[in-house]
């Protein structure tokens, strides 16, 4: 009798430690897929009237995120935000480190819960809900990069990339999105953005979006580039027609 009830109190505590074990697993793989589906684009889209569209396109890449309005039909720019981000089960907080309408808010941290599944993202007590755009492919220069330097006159002039005074460019698979910005006096400077692709070394910018001047909207501009240990070297013609060569540096 007492080796009967060894043997099913040992049964008993195996059986409690593989459910330990499983529940331990699905909340690690729970929060896995929730890190990793929430890379890429997402887009939301309103219409008030005929020619008054509203678009919001977030782009998440790893630790960074940056959120813009505008004007699907005319790209007349509304607003930008964005920062950094970390997801821990449904809590997803972000610090605030750009802000085009509400200076005020740099620096603040935000907590929010969402959902997120494959195809979209929801926010507790939100009306918004995002659609995805793309799962940051194929995305060659997926991710979130600071300009690092320049070129010119065939001499690189280096960037201090940890000052507060930034130039950062968000990409995910398909869309792009350039800010310059200052976390120290909270001065917005301005921002672009649109739709991308690189192909045989050339990399193309839709632009949607252009805070500083909606003439650009329509506009596509074509590069030249070229991954460098670990940079991107990114020359051709700026949006006004002056030659650029500019070096980007992968954000950490």
């Amino acid at each position: 009798m007492k080796s009967l009830n060894i043997t099913t109190n040992n049964t008993s505590k195996l059986k409690r430690l593989q459910l330990s074990i499983a529940l331990l697993l699905c909340t690690f793989l729970s929060f896995t897929s929730n890190a990793q589906n929430i890379i890429g684009a997402w887009e939301s889209i309103s219409t008030a009237k005929a020619d008054d569209q509203m678009k919001i396109v977030v782009i998440y890449t790893e630790g960074y995120k940056v959120l813009t309005a505008y004007n699907s039909k005319t790209g007349k720019f509304i607003g930008t935000t964005g920062g950094s981000w970390k997801l821990n089960g449904d809590t997803l907080t972000e610090k605030i480190e750009f802000d085009s309408g509400l200076s005020e808010r740099v620096g603040l941290e935000t907590n929010n819960k969402v959902t997120i599944t494959d195809s979209t993202i929801t926010t507790a007590n939100s009306p918004l809900k995002l659609k995805r755009i793309d799962s940051g492919k194929p995305g060659k220069l997926q991710g979130a990069w600071l300009m690092s330097g320049r070129v010119k006159d065939g001499e690189t002039q280096q960037r201090d990339t940890s000052k507060p005074r930034k130039t950062m460019k968000i990409l995910s698979g398909t869309r792009f999105q350039w800010i310059a910005y200052n976390t120290e006096t909270k001065q917005f400077m301005g921002t672009g953005g649109g739709t991308y692709t690189t192909k045989d070394g050339k990399y193309t910018e839709n632009i949607e979006f252009f805070s500083k001047d909606d003439t650009r909207v329509g506009h596509s501009l074509q590069f030249d580039y070229e991954l460098k240990e670990g940079n991107w070297h990114h020359s051709g013609l700026s949006s006004k027609g002056a030659p650029i060569y500019e070096i980007w540096s992968v954000r950490k």
